[in-house]
């Protein structure tokens, strides 16, 4: 359990935690709305992204821009983002102001304007966002593997979304998906920082209370079927370098199954965070050797099961196939003989001090907390450095036989065609 934490639901259905931590006068509120690119059907993807834009247009108590100048004002930081499972927005300021943040996160929950000239404006800023990530190479393979990986699953489209979808939505889309899913009764609010909870209890409840809520909206998931066998999608894009995208299944965050594989992907491809994957097998195998200019490893924390890829930017005249090769190679050795105490030492080492790192401020540890609201598990941030610990030699072997195997895989590859005529 996470130390001096309160957890109260509103009667209108807003989950409230608050956990004090007084080494610093400051106070850091996320309001995280239970709401991602994984719930978006065919026709609207990229809408919980866009609608994240538009609640920056400004409301009648707060016009576009006022808020910008009242929390640097007040000596704050404010942003927001949205993933495939959740939408955030959170403030950070000091304790005695941060009664600002829940005025205007109370405000735009009701009076977000959505403006139809600000809509088409935005329409021009997000499909701008969108040809910007299409300049880069790996855009096209990434989007290629999801949708080759998810037939299904919402997980199977970027969270930007479709650009012909991007083109087509309307102000009347936006806003029901607005109203449908910023309500108390969606939505968890979580602040960290040096205040007595009574107190912050009241200001939450002042501000939030008098919001009358929508029912629960029931989200749009669609269960991915089990993966047949092994899928394959070759992308050939104008440029001169090749990658590779190697992709398994991989189960949800909360599994004690995704943290053997997290300690898997330590010694497989490095520990990741800014921490050196030198003495990783792939970075020996794939970069010392030449054959990859770098090898990164990505297992995300989310809701449903998702992707552990190990993606490899190519050297020039290298070869995807030859890459491939080589990681399947470790793969396999890996199945048969697992890793070493001398790895899963150093991978638990670098695993808690990577995360140790990543929460040293207070509007880290008020974002994981609320990562651990999104995930269902209120103790996914506590027990995070508990539950790596816990992971055996035996269970690294084991989550590598189960999920590293050839039909549960995913594979691209990125052939360069040369400069663009």
């Amino acid at each position: 359990m996470v130390d001096n934490v309160t957890r109260t639901t509103l009667a209108n259905g807003l989950t409230v935690v608050l956990r004090e931590v007084h080494n610093a006068p400051v106070a850091s509120s996320w309001l995280l709305y239970h709401i991602g690119s994984r719930n978006e059907p065919t026709g609207k993807t990229g809408i919980s992204h866009w609608v994240e834009h538009m609640m920056f247009k400004g409301t009648a108590a707060f016009p576009q821009g006022a808020l910008d100048k009242e929390i640097d004002r007040n000596g704050g930081q404010w942003n927001a983002f949205t993933s495939m499972d959740y939408t955030m927005y959170y403030e950070t300021l000091p304790a005695d102001r941060i009664e600002l943040a829940l005025r205007a996160e109370a405000d735009r929950m009701v009076n977000a304007q959505f403006d139809p000239e600000e809509v088409e404006r935005e329409r021009t800023v997000i499909i701008s966002e969108r040809q910007d990530t299409e300049n880069e190479p790996l855009f096209w393979l990434q989007e290629a593997v999801l949708a080759t990986a998810f037939f299904v699953h919402g997980y199977g489209h970027e969270i930007i979304g479709d650009m012909i979808d991007l083109y087509t939505m309307t102000r009347d889309d936006l806003y029901e998906h607005y109203r449908r899913h910023y309500t108390p009764s969606n939505a968890t609010l979580v602040i960290v920082g040096d205040f007595d909870p009574e107190a912050m209890l009241q200001l939450v409840e002042k501000h939030f209370a008098p919001i009358v809520s929508e029912e629960k909206p029931k989200l749009f998931v669609r269960p991915e079927p089990p993966q047949q066998g092994e899928r394959r999608v070759i992308v050939e894009r104008p440029g001169e370098t090749a990658f590779l995208e190697f992709s398994q299944r991989a189960p949800a965050a909360t599994d004690d199954d995704w943290f053997a594989l997290q300690v898997l992907d330590s010694a497989l491809t490095g520990p990741g965070g800014g921490i050196s994957n030198k003495t990783s097998r792939l970075y020996q195998a794939l970069v010392k050797s030449e054959i990859a200019a770098s090898v990164t490893g990505q297992l995300l924390a989310t809701i449903n099961p998702y992707l552990y890829s190990i993606i490899a930017v190519l050297r020039d005249g290298r070869t995807p196939q030859e890459a491939e090769a080589v990681i399947v190679q470790e793969i396999e050795k890996l199945c048969d003989e697992g890793i070493t105490e001398q790895e899963l030492t150093r991978a638990k080492k670098q695993a808690r001090a990577g995360f140790a790192y990543s929460t040293e401020s207070m509007t880290s540890q008020a974002y994981w907390l609320a990562r651990s609201y999104s995930l269902g598990d209120p103790d996914w941030f506590a027990r995070y450095t508990e539950r790596l610990q816990q992971v055996t030699l035996e269970d690294v072997q084991d989550v590598a036989r189960r999920y590293l195997r050839p039909q549960l895989r995913t594979v691209g590859w990125l052939i360069p065609t040369g400069a663009e005529l």
